[in-house]
């Protein structure tokens, strides 16, 4: 029995010595070394993403969902201990990243809807009827305000004729630094029509907004329509804790560009009413998703970080020679282009739109 059993372990017994030999070698200790770094972090990283996944979006029950994340915690963390075993590591390792599959197509199986009970501000979406160059908008919000939070709710439906779009204006409004601003468009019509288009959250009834919960399918996607004294004047005039900021910017270019612009975004309002869509924070967002729908044109702007963090969107554009500032500076602009102050004398006129914008490029009145 003796010598079978000498046969038996050497073949192993000169495994382990030609393994240590190369374990030896620096550049394969070193790619060993960065492999279980590299699966480390992999490790931590969809920990972490399962974590919160299954504290946001998990079972309605909160008692459910926070022991399904605590036990998530638990495997994540022995999977990590693991990767220090040789016995263990690709066993657990191969266990752990199954149990990741099944959480994430759980999480790809979540859907957007557009039937839930909505905060009164974004309950009503709106649309388009299309017919060539003559486009029908219809549920422009135009809110009676009071205070940000006392209001009385009224829409309308308005026409427009996309030969008579003559001007695209961005507007930014601040609230918490120069990095972080909403970011939204209005379009000006002929006349003095301006139809203003915010991509936001759309929440539900007690629901507050939140950049980490918007990581995990918590908010649907909505373009609000709206007037601009509903939608400006709201930011101007009458939101406090924080207050805001808000600037406006005349858009230079063709103005084929801003009818191409216009038409994607009806047709994504469109798309939104039969085919709903999460927001994210950082993929699906005011600035991302303006990006996005600017590529229906050939000339649209790259993208840059400065997208991401949005308050920064105004300088990039200036840089990019994409704002109408004439020979002013952007400081210069910037100064030029903040209208809270006209926005709270003109409040509620019939002309806001034509008032907000007396400064609007190099002292003199905005034309239309």
């Amino acid at each position: 029995m003796l010598l079978p059993l000498c046969l038996q372990r050497r073949p192993w017994k000169q495994y382990q010595a030609g393994r240590l030999l190369l374990m030896k070698s620096p550049r394969i200790r070193f790619t060993h070394i960065a492999g279980l770094v590299l699966l480390s972090l992999l490790t931590i990283t969809a920990g972490g993403w399962g974590v919160l996944a299954l504290i946001f979006s998990g079972p309605s029950s909160d008692m459910v969902r926070n022991i399904l994340a605590a036990a998530f915690a638990g495997v994540s963390l022995a999977a990590l201990i693991a990767l220090g075993s040789r016995r263990w590591r690709w066993q657990a390792i191969a266990g752990y990243f199954a149990l990741f599959t099944v959480l994430l197509v759980w999480w790809l199986s979540i859907e957007p809807s557009n039937e839930r009970d909505w905060q009164m501000d974004v309950a009503v979406l709106p649309y388009a009827t299309i017919e060539g160059n003559l486009i029908t908008v219809h549920n422009i919000r135009n809110f009676d305000y009071r205070s940000e939070t006392d209001y009385t709710p009224a829409y309308y439906d308005k026409h427009f004729d996309l030969r008579e779009l003559e001007a695209v204006d961005m507007v930014a409004s601040y609230w918490m630094g120069p990095a972080i601003a909403h970011i939204f468009l209005s379009f000006a019509f002929t006349g003095g029509g301006n139809l203003a288009i915010s991509i936001e959250t759309r929440k539900e009834k007690g629901e507050d907004y939140s950049s980490i919960k918007g990581f995990f399918r918590q908010y649907e996607l909505i373009y609000v329509v709206a007037d601009e004294r509903d939608i400006i004047r709201l930011r101007t005039n009458y939101r406090h804790d924080p207050p805001e900021d808000v600037y406006i910017y005349r858009i230079s270019g063709s103005i084929e560009n801003g009818r191409r612009l216009f038409l994607e975004y009806m047709r994504k309002i469109n798309a939104l009413k039969t085919q709903p869509e999460f927001y994210n924070t950082l993929t699906t967002n005011c600035t991302t998703s303006i990006w996005l729908n600017t590529r229906v044109n050939p000339t649209h702007p790259p993208f840059s970080w400065k997208i991401l963090t949005s308050g920064y969107v105004p300088e990039l554009l200036y840089e990019y020679g994409r704002l109408d500032a004439g020979d002013l500076s952007f400081s210069e602009l910037q100064q030029k282009s903040h209208i809270n102050a006209r926005a709270q004398t003109a409040d509620d006129t019939a002309d806001f739109s034509r008032r907000i914008r007396e400064e609007f490029r190099n002292g003199a009145p905005a034309t239309h």
